[in-house]
């Protein structure tokens, strides 16, 4: 079919988009609120029209991605990338993701990034996997802290209702390679979720009044039967942590919770240091692991030349990058800087294995065993490996 493109900005079709957006995922039902404008940036929101109908939808939001070394770049925060079940396989999520690459580039931004409802959609665009996240349980009652644990400073809970502009504060000074802006539009669409939601939600933040540095979501499981049930589990989300007192604060009053057997946080480092903490390491279990940051790379040379790299010397890289061929070529990448060079390349990749190993998250032999990058310089994937390598897991801890 032919694909017209273009943005969206009546408050009619803003909400048709938000209704084929959640079509597209089954399972949550859309916002209940008449007028969704206040959800989507303007002119970051694009539709694909089949005639008159609106068919597929793609929003995007102002950002910035830290990235190793300490550099905020500036990015497309991807989002709301839906389809309507009777278009499918037509080539309407292409064309969708086509425009916002043009439009990333035409605005400055440098990488784009999403979250990923299914794992065989984004690679095939260019995205790879940057980094992952760990899903862990702690048993309360085999949870005792070593006594050279510090005990973290004041908690205290506060109303989740009235707390945005206090969070946002909380949240900003983030610059862990991973982390990403959380813009105004986005916590406007936590605080509907939130508002909307039937379960016990409770918030709690670390810090005296005026120098808070941590805050956490947690809420009840299968409160239905809390009193009758085994197991009492809280399910931690957003746990953010600028300091080593926070979180350890945070950890502390999660696992002195009354009545509670399990804290359950949903999205941790791959490299957290729960266990460690504990006399019982066994106290801490994992329940899973998923992909968190799926990057794409619209400017190949200006985001390698934003990170900083480890160790000594220099590799040339091969990148092939079929949707945006100016990013095609080879690239010298050291301690010494990035440039595009004319020499052959020490090993050769495309653009989606590059944007997995951005990060310090995807180790290059990895990406190179999947057959994914070819060595053709003796010595090449064990120097570039340790250019890339960072000293923590990358993470963002970001839903969006």
């Amino acid at each position: 079919m032919g694909h017209e493109i273009r943005v969206l900005e009546t408050k009619a079709e803003l909400k048709r988009a938000a209704a084929i957006f959640y079509a597209a995922l089954v399972a949550w039902p859309p916002p209940k609120a008449d007028d969704v404008s206040e959800f989507y940036e303007p002119g970051r929101c694009i539709g694909v029209f089949d005639g008159s109908e609106l068919v597929g939808t793609a929003a995007s939001f102002t950002s910035w991605l830290s990235v190793p070394g300490g550099r905020r770049i500036p990015q497309a925060a991807i989002t709301d990338v839906g389809v309507l079940p009777s278009h499918t396989r037509r080539g309407v999520a292409g064309a969708l993701i086509r425009q916002q690459f043009a439009d990333a580039a035409a605005r400055g931004e440098i990488v784009a990034s999403l979250r990923a409802s299914e794992a065989v959609i984004y690679e095939r665009f260019g995205y790879g996997v940057a980094n992952s996240v760990v899903s862990v349980e702690i048993i309360t009652d085999r949870a005792r802290f070593r006594p050279t644990v510090p005990a973290g400073g004041p908690i205290r809970l506060i109303d989740p209702l009235t707390s945005w502009d206090l969070l946002a504060k909380i949240y900003d000074p983030i610059d862990h390679p991973g982390a990403i802006e959380r813009h105004s539009y986005w916590w406007r669409g936590l605080q509907e979720r939130v508002c909307r939601q039937d379960e016990v939600q409770y918030l709690v933040v670390h810090g005296n009044p005026g120098s808070e540095d941590g805050f956490a979501w947690y809420s009840p499981l299968n409160s239905d039967a809390w009193f009758s049930g085994k197991n009492r589990t809280i399910a931690v989300s957003d746990f953010i942590a600028h300091t080593a007192s926070a979180y350890l604060g945070l950890l502390r009053f999660f696992c002195s919770i009354d009545l509670i057997e399990r804290v359950r946080l949903g999205t941790m480092p791959l490299d957290h240091s729960l266990s460690v903490l504990l006399t019982d390491g066994r106290a801490v279990q994992t329940i899973g692991i998923r992909d968190e940051t799926w990057l794409r790379l619209i400017d190949v040379e200006a985001a390698l030349a934003a990170r900083s790299y480890a160790g000594h010397g220099s590799v040339v890289i091969g990148v092939a990058d079929d949707l945006l061929p100016a990013n095609t070529g080879s690239y010298r990448v050291g301690t010494g800087g990035v440039s595009r060079t004319g020499d052959q390349p020490d090993l050769t990749t495309d653009v989606a294995s590059l944007a997995a190993a951005y990060l310090g998250g995807t180790p290059w032999w990895q990406l190179a065993l999947a057959g994914r990058v070819t060595e053709r310089s003796a010595g090449a994937l064990a120097l570039v490996d340790s250019l890339f390598a960072v000293p923590k897991a990358p993470f963002s801890g970001t839903m969006f």
